[in-house]
């Protein structure tokens, strides 16, 4: 299968990816977002809009930073499990998939110039709470559980695919596997809580490894994200050949873990200079970092500010 754009963060193209859509879309937009499904917000007027503000306003970023834009589909909570929590049919997630792809495409033909690629990324979420996940997955199981996403992703012209906020190795091998299988791209990004391990216990240095070896390096790359960078950065100080697999980071603006974020009543935005400065330190630890953007709490002036700190650098 040919793509569009073959992943120009690959080849160490600068790349911008989004912030949190969904606390930007809860606390900035007052728009419930049951079970905190962001696709929910394209069933109104209002919601709509306010994701094409967004994605908007960090299309302009990266264009202004000489990055190019991975665009997030709005689908980390449209997989089958909390589709069939919130009514929703097979039939009826595809064609939430269909409109999410449909949307950044108008979003790429409008903004993308040949210094800033726009890449759309077909975005998976965890089978469980990514907070606090009841249960793993099996790899088999998880193999199995997402291969109905990535098979729509490739099909309705999704560049690659990835999944956030992953709690386990063995979830991640199995996004690994279906994309592999689906001839698609596939990037494994994992949250991480404040010891710098995995929600399931595992070393982010294990778990990287362990995914590598079960797939045969199947994984384009990997990344973190929903965790601040004192949860990780002694981690990657350790160094060593793993850290090379790293390719992205969306950390939050928050040092509150998910525990305290799980409860949160305001919205915990940090403060963004301090971020970006944060992010250039995380740069001296992973020499094929090219892909950045912020998760909870962050919007546009985190972006600007961790885009102004590595451009210094």
């Amino acid at each position: 299968m040919k793509y569009r754009n073959a992943l120009p963060q690959l080849n160490g193209h600068k790349m911008l990816t989004e912030a949190g859509l969904e606390t930007i879309l809860v606390f900035h937009e007052g728009i419930d977002l049951p079970l905190f499904a962001a696709f929910t917000a394209l069933e109104t007027e209002a919601g709509a809009a306010a994701i094409e503000r967004y994605m908007h306003r960090l299309a302009q970023i990266a264009l202004q930073t000489g990055r190019g834009f991975i665009m997030d589909t709005p689908t980390w909570r449209a997989s089958s499990k909390w589709g069939a929590e919130l009514g929703l049919t097979a039939a009826d997630l595809k064609e939430i998939h269909r409109e999410a792809i449909a949307m950044q495409l108008g979003l790429r033909d409008r903004f993308e110039t040949p210094a800033s690629p726009f890449v759309i990324n077909g975005v998976l979420g965890p089978h469980g709470d990514g907070y606090a996940p009841e249960s793993h997955l099996s790899a088999a199981q998880a193999h199995a559980y997402y291969a109905e996403q990535v098979d729509w992703f490739a099909e309705l012209g999704a560049d690659m695919v990835s999944g956030l906020t992953i709690t386990s190795a063995s979830e991640g091998t199995g996004i690994a596997l279906a994309a592999r299988d689906a001839a698609i791209p596939g990037v494994v990004s994992f949250t991480l809580e404040t010891d710098g391990r995995l929600p399931s216990g595992e070393p982010l240095k294990d778990a990287i490894r362990s995914v590598d070896d079960a797939t045969g390096g199947a994984a384009a790359y990997f990344m973190i994200n929903c965790a601040h960078p004192d949860h990780f950065r002694t981690v990657l100080r350790d160094g060593g050949d793993w850290t090379r697999r790293i390719g992205g980071v969306r950390a939050n603006a928050s040092r509150l873990s998910h525990a305290e974020l799980d409860v949160a009543e305001e919205l915990d935005d940090g403060d963004p200079a301090e971020l970006g400065g944060l992010y250039r330190g995380l740069s001296a630890h992973l020499p094929n970092l090219s892909v950045v953007g912020g998760c909870c709490g962050t919007d546009h002036r985190h972006l600007e500010e961790i885009c102004r700190s590595l451009d210094a650098a």
